[in-house]
């Protein structure tokens, strides 16, 4: 798989492919490599950013506007399963990378394009980057306090976009064993956090207003979020249903009439009288610490959780008792790396080291059949 990729949606869907085995060759910039390499220096002087999105892959660095660049880049391709880009609107057309031109040299390629709003349309030229991706699919709209929109803490329409040319590329490489056939794949941040955002979306276009931004409250169930107990801690719960809030009411509450008061009987009634709700929960949990709050949530079987930072999410019990640690390489050092979520049966996932900015370019190159002096020449011109 070649992968001229950049910062996270095309590095997070090849990260998954090269875990399953797949041979990832990642293009870079000579000198800078892929900007997420500078975004911060956390690791062990390394990007958090990239250590993330990057391990298991090989890194050859190629000025691919130098012709000589644009020679080997093609004799990567024409060996390559696949070829994975997200580069900004036109770029690969420009460089004779597209998907026509690919595939028609290369019918059994799969071509994997990764851009904002796709190739057509009043948006395809227009530059995207997550959080304006976020803000086009109205998840700022919903996201927040009634006061203020709030971005998720996460990049998420990259995310999403990485899941789904991960999922697509899968799909495709199977399409392929049965017909022969390769296949386009055009994959944008927009749509993919569009089809995650289909719960508010059918909300408002079928009921006529969307739902309220509620903070870390649900926006149409209740009582779903987070409460404050006796000690000053928060504890996060959620009754999805009559029976659920029943059983809170008599045995975290210890008030069961109030699974019959008129006010909480429904769903419906609940968001209704959410003020009034809330005030009688933190009421009784101002009596108990924050752990006897857990205790009779998981005694009645409530669903609960503690509002963790990320370091309790580092050292996170479930993850120790599941084995979900082990160490990687990487330039600075060995790094700490949580196993990627597949758990397939009889099968290891590949964990190999995070790449040094062209660590690959003259082991890449010698297997191409250049020299060494080739190589060399081909490094003073600045090609590589």
């Amino acid at each position: 798989m070649v992968a001229l990729e950049q910062v996270i949606a095309g590095p997070f869907a090849t990260r998954q492919l090269a875990e399953l085995g797949a041979r990832v060759v990642k293009i870079e910039r000579p000198g800078a490599g892929d900007a997420a390499r500078s975004y911060d220096r956390t690791v062990k002087g390394q990007s958090s950013h990239f250590v993330w999105t990057n391990r298991s892959k090989e890194s050859v660095t190629l000025d691919v506007k130098h012709p000589a660049a644009r020679a080997i880049l093609e004799k990567l391709v024409a060996r390559a399963d696949v070829f994975v880009q997200n580069l900004a609107p036109g770029a690969v057309e420009r460089l004779g990378l597209g998907a026509n031109t690919l595939r028609e040299r290369h019918p059994r390629l799969i071509w994997c394009g990764i851009s904002g709003y796709g190739p057509d349309g009043p948006y395809s030229a227009k530059k995207a980057y997550d959080l304006l991706v976020q803000c086009e699919a109205g998840l700022l709209s919903v996201t927040g306090t009634p006061e203020a929109p709030s971005k998720a803490g996460i990049p998420v329409a990259d995310i999403a976009s990485g899941m789904y040319a991960f999922s697509a590329i899968l799909a495709a490489l199977i399409r392929r064993n049965r017909t022969g056939e390769g296949a386009t794949l055009d994959i944008t941040m927009f749509e993919a956090l569009g089809e995650w955002m289909g719960f508010p979306a059918y909300f408002t276009a079928y009921g006529g207003t969307a739902p309220a931004r509620s903070g870390a409250h649900h926006a149409t169930i209740a009582p779903y979020g987070p409460f404050r107990a006796g000690d000053g801690g928060s504890v996060f719960f959620s009754v999805q249903n009559e029976r659920e809030f029943a059983r809170f009411c008599e045995q975290v509450l210890d008030e069961a009439t109030l699974g019959r008061d008129a006010r909480f009987a429904s769903s419906p009634a609940r968001l209704a009288n959410r003020p009034a709700l809330h005030a009688l929960i933190e009421k009784r949990f101002a009596a108990l610490s924050t752990e006897q709050v857990i205790e009779k949530l998981d005694a009645a079987d409530i669903a609960n959780a503690k509002l963790n930072g990320m370091a309790e999410f580092w050292r996170h019990e479930q993850l120790a008792a599941r084995s979900r640690w082990t160490q990687v390489a990487s330039p600075g050092g060995m790094i700490d790396a949580l196993k990627p979520p597949f758990n397939l049966s009889d099968f290891e996932p590949r964990m190999d080291a995070v790449p040094a900015l062209g660590e690959h370019t003259r082991s890449v190159l010698s297997e191409l059949g250049y020299a060494d002096g080739q190589i060399d020449a081909l490094a003073a011109e600045g090609a590589i």
